[in-house]
This record gives C-alpha cells, sequence and structure tokens, in this order.
C-alpha cells in the first residue's frame, strides 16, 4: 500500500523566513564533475580505510603510537623528540591549501573535504536510496506518523550508526594499530575503557554530524568559508553565474529573455542550499552541482552550455584574467622558505639519540683520593631496523671509564640506559674538564652514524 504525501512548499535556502531550520535535501544531479567528484570520493575513502592495512618496513604506514610516543609514517619512524617535526607537515598542509584555494579556489571544500567525502559520498546517498528523490523527502518528512516512514527512517539511522561505528573504529586503529584494535574488539570495554569511551565518543559525533547537522558544520563551525575572502581575488577560480548572458530570465521560447529559464535546478541541487545567481557567496563549497545541473538544462533548452561554469570573477564580467599576480608571488616565496626550512630540518634529523644523564643524589664522590662521577647514557634508535652501538669513551683528559656493556643491540626506536662510571685522582682535577664519549652505529662509516657526547666532568671545588 502506498502512502499519500502532502504537498508542501519547497524551501531552498538552509533557513526559513522566521529564522528556523529548513533541512536542506538536495536533488541528485549527474554530469561530468559529479562523476570526478564520486570518483575521487571513492579513491580517499579506500585510502582511509585500507590504509592500516599496508606496511611498510614491518610496521603500518600510518600509525601514530601514542602510548610508546612512537610515529610511523610510510617508511619513516620518528619518536618524541622528533615532534617538533610535525610543525613543518602542518604547516606544509596549511600553505598547500592557501596556495590552492588562492589559485583554484575551495576545490578542497567540494572535491576532498572528510566532511564532504563521507557526507555526499556515502550518507546522502544512503539516505536517498532508502527515502528516495529529493520530492518524495520533503513530502515524507512533511507527513504525519505512519509505518512507511517509521520504517525509512529506523533503516537509515541504523545504518548510519554501524556506519559511523566502523569510521570511528578505523580512526582508532590509526593509533592502536590494526592487530590491537581486533584484539580489542573481541575482549570486553572493561579491559580497554579509554579506547571504547574513545570510539563511543566519536561515533555519537559521527551519527550526530552526517544524521542532523551536515552542512550547518560548514556554515556555522568551518571557518575555511569565511578565510576564504582573504586568500582569493578576482582572478581567483570560482562557480559563477555569467549574469550578461542569463538576464533577463524567463521562458526559453521568449527571444527577449536571456539563456536562464529560472528553472531552479541549480537551486535544488545545492548541499549548502544557496542560489549561486545571488552571486560568490560563503556558503558555496565549489562542489559544481550547480553546474552539471545547469549544463543539462542548457542542453535540453538548446542553449550553451556554461551559463553557470567554474570561472574567475574576471571572466564572468567579461574582463581579462591574469595569472601572475602579487598575492601568488607572496605565497610563492613563503613556500620557497619552507621548502628550504623543511629540507633542512628533516636533513638534519638524528637516525639514533643520545644524551649523558645523571644519577640521583651526590654529583660526584671522592673514594681513595679518586672523584667519581656516576651517569647513564639515554641511548635511543630512530631507525625502522634493529642497529647495534658501540660506546668508545675517549681518554684524552685522564679519565678512566668503567663501562659494563661497550656494544648494545636495539630494536626500531628502542631505548636503553647504559650506566657509566668516570674516575679521574683528585690531583688532575682542573676547570673545564669533561668526560666524553663517542657512540657509533655498527656498519656505518657516514657522519650521521656516529655522534660525540659529553659532559662535564663535577668534582670538589666546581
Amino acid at each position: 500500500m502506498t502512502t499519500k504525501l502532502p504537498v508542501v512548499e519547497e524551501h531552498t535556502s538552509s533557513l526559513r523566513s522566521d529564522g528556523s531550520r529548513n533541512y536542506v535535501h538536495p536533488a541528485d544531479v549527474q554530469g561530468r564533475f559529479t562523476r570526478l567528484r564520486y570518483i575521487i570520493f571513492a579513491v580517499l575513502i579506500a585510502i582511509y580505510v585500507l590504509l592500516p592495512f599496508v606496511k611498510i618496513g614491518g610496521h603500518p604506514a600510518v600509525f601514530m603510537d601514542i602510548v610508546n610516543r612512537r610515529f610511523y609514517l610510510f617508511g619513516a619512524v620518528f619518536n618524541a623528540q622528533d615532534f617538533w617535526l610535525m610543525f613543518f607537515l602542518l604547516s606544509g598542509v596549511g600553505l598547500t591549501l592557501l596556495i590552492v584555494t588562492a589559485i583554484k579556489g575551495r576545490l578542497w571544500c567540494g572535491y576532498a573535504c572528510p566532511h564532504t567525502v563521507f557526507l555526499e559520498g556515502v550518507f546522502r546517498r544512503i539516505e536517498r536510496a532508502i527515502e528516495g528523490p529529493r520530492a518524495q523527502r520533503l513530502r515524507r518528512n512533511a507527513a504525519g506518523f505512519s509505518f512507511d516512514k517509521l520504517w525509512r527512517k529506523t533503516l537509515k539511522h541504523a545504518i548510519y550508526i554501524v556506519l559511523a561505528l566502523l569510521l570511528s573504529h578505523v580512526f582508532i586503529s590509526y593509533f592502536v594499530s590494526l592487530p590491537s584494535l581486533v584484539d580489542m574488539v573481541q575482549r570486553s570495554p572493561a579491559e580497554h575503557p579509554t579506547a571504547f569511551t574513545w570510539v563511543i565518543v566519536m561515533s555519537g559525533i559521527l551519527w550526530f554530524n552526517f544524521a542532523w547537522f551536515r552542512e550547518q558544520l560548514c556554515l556555522i563551525i568551518c571557518p575555511y568559508g569565511r578565510l576564504q575572502s582573504a586568500m582569493t581575488d578576482r582572478d581567483t577560480m570560482v562557480i559563477g553565474y555569467d549574469e550578461s548572458r542569463g538576464e533577463p530570465r524567463g521562458k526559453a521560447s521568449d527571444p527577449s529573455n536571456g539563456d536562464c529559464i529560472d528553472c531552479k535546478r541549480c537551486v535544488v541541487v545545492c548541499p549548502t542550499g544557496i542560489d549561486i545567481r545571488n552571486g560568490l557567496q560563503m556558503e558555496c563549497i565549489g562542489c559544481a552541482a550547480c553546474v552539471d545541473a545547469c549544463d543539462e538544462i542548457m542542453s535540453k533548452v538548446d542553449r550553451p552550455q556554461g551559463l553557470v561554469r567554474y570561472d574567475s570573477l574576471n571572466g564572468l564580467e567579461g574582463k581579462p584574467k591574469r595569472m601572475g599576480r602579487p598575492r601568488l608571488f607572496f605565497y610563492g616565496g613563503i613556500a620557497t622558505l619552507w621548502l628550504i626550512g623543511a629540507a633542512f630540518a628533516f636533513t638534519q634529523s638524528a637516525e639514533f639519540e643520545a644524551n649523558v644523564l645523571r644519577h640521583e643524589g651526590a654529583p660526584f664522590a671522592v673514594v681513595d683520593g679518586q672523584v667519581r662521577n656516576s651517569v647513564r647514557v639515554h641511548l635511543v634508535n630512530k631507525t625502522s631496523e634493529r642497529q647495534a652501538f658501540v660506546v668508545t669513551p675517549e681518554t684524552e683528559t685522564g679519565i678512566e671509564y668503567v663501562i659494563p656493556q661497550t656494544r648494545v643491540e636495539l630494536d626500531s626506536l628502542g631505548s636503553t640506559y647504559l650506566p657509566i662510571l668516570a674516575v679521574l685522582p683528585v690531583s688532575e682535577m682542573k676547570p673545564g674538564i669533561k668526560l666524553k664519549m663517542t657512540i657509533a652505529m655498527e656498519g656505518r662509516e657516514d657522519g650521521k652514524g656516529t655522534r660525540v657526547v659529553e659532559a662535564p666532568f663535577v668534582g670538589p671545588g666546581q
């Protein structure tokens, strides 16, 4: 039995005239940009889901081991002392986004933002499959309680919850590793309360966002739309309406009208509920749904495509477009400095750490006319492979060393403390004397495989 649905007035904006929220239900659309978006969505989702399964050098390709303070990134291994390098990674992402936005506008929002990828590529596709096309969804939402409405909503949200749980589990696997995650799932939540809490909280946030909040995240929370005015200019590529060609709007049969037939197809497909014909707006995410929708209509009425298109504001007004402009030269200069700084930082990153630490208590002791300094060498292997290290003391200063273990092997990112006793006769004490040791990776001849560590030798009168 088919449920009779009411006829409702279609609101396109995300706000009604009284200021209350209007839930945006974008219509489905076909076209070249939509197909490209879904291909990109599929690739990005596949990378997100499958990356925890990929191993490089025996470790996950991307693994942020917070517990052990170890970080694996596509074969490179970092420990807590390398965390400062994250500055270059994060700033590089931000700088790339800045340059792309200045040239190509908000392509990130429309094609690669995780919120857009999952909302448009997964959750709204499920909604369309269960609740039908836009017109049916609007009428069904406006209708009263019915079994048809109940089972569709229940099924939709049940799938949403399952997907939210799956996505949060995948995210957690980047921090605990996939084998550990599988082991946790098979055990009681009481055995790993922290991870369990994170999964539940994240799942709730994801369900809330993709089931209800949706485009409001872009309109209210995300600052990127508000920053675009500072990152773009009149030569930046945007999605715009060719007003000179489209106006005045009206029926295609009237030769006095422009090409826009005022079908509002570009409006009903917009995921943020804006009318692109009103000009560039903060809410536009550059998804090109309106471009595909308008091109489809133009083909049907035998008019040229491109009434709504990717172009610059100058291009839409028929003015010359510039590629070389001051802000791009400025951004290019910043990018050059970043590349120099990042290259220097990563090349200077040592393959192992070695630091001299003193034991707690008295800094020295005098026994039988000899000054004794008891220290520890903290040694960390920062490579992705097991390494052997050799400790060689330098005795030019007359200091004698007692080292129980001069050769030590460490696993990848393994660490140890080597106790060392340094002894010097009281009669040979002098200001500025230092204990010094050379620590070398076995089998390495280059400079990165050797480090000299030193510390002041303390004694009476110092």
